[in-house]
């Protein structure tokens, strides 16, 4: 139980994707044949929608947002600022900070990891290592909706008696920048009102909060 308590978050939001994976994946279906019977042609099962194009460019149009997302505030957030929002470093904390604030180096810790104790490539990698890995996952995950996303719109074409596109061509066509600038677009509100929203509002208990007493002028100060 007291695994389960500790890892709480995670199990939890992992629990949520499983979910929404899966009502995505039926309602989807759904619609799918539904479509299909409108125009008589033949359903198609769960398995064949879970490996077709239409299902994996919606997932990877999601995802590679949500990525996009995390990838620029992790690194906007190193050189700028917020007053009053918990979502912001302290007003004189922006850049990279010393090595004593980031305690690598003679300043880490006995409990610090490994690679934040050496120098030279290890560090340096290890201190950029979060923002790396959440771009390599955006630029999977639009590399995907790319790919699967030419297909389904191929799909369409050849239905309406038109030339397919190759990948360069639909790399410039409306339908992957709809699809992708609608998400993105989407993405950047949500961030923005939770930096400004957590400046005058709070959530008693919550980290991403200010503890509900805090001056409204507090910055980088968390509950």
């Amino acid at each position: 139980m007291r695994r389960l308590r500790d890892h709480g978050l995670a199990l939890v939001f992992g629990g949520l994707l499983l979910l929404a994976l899966v009502g995505q994946a039926l309602w989807g279906l759904a619609g799918v044949n539904g479509e299909a019977r409108d125009k008589g042609l033949q359903t198609i099962s769960l398995g064949e929608y879970l490996t077709s194009s239409s299902f994996a460019v919606d997932v990877a149009e999601n995802w590679q947002s949500e990525y996009l997302q995390f990838l620029l505030f992790i690194l906007l957030t190193v050189w700028f600022v917020q007053r009053g929002s918990p979502e912001s470093k302290p007003l004189d904390k922006t850049g990279r900070e010393s090595d004593e604030d980031q305690k690598v180096g003679a300043y880490a810790q006995p409990d610090s990891p490994r690679w934040a104790v050496v120098g030279g490539w290890r560090r340096t990698l290890f201190s950029r290592s979060l923002g790396l890995t959440m771009g390599a996952i955006f630029l999977g995950s639009w590399s995907a909706q790319l790919v699967a996303g030419r297909v389904a719109h191929n799909a369409e074409l050849i239905r309406d008696l038109k030339e397919p596109q190759g990948l360069g061509e639909y790399a410039l066509d409306p339908d992957f920048w709809s699809r992708t600038l609608q998400n993105w677009q989407s993405e950047f509100l949500a961030v923005a009102t939770m930096v400004v929203f957590s400046i005058y509002l709070r959530e008693r208990g919550s980290p991403e909060s200010k503890p509900v007493g805090e001056p409204h002028e507090s910055t980088g100060v968390e509950g």
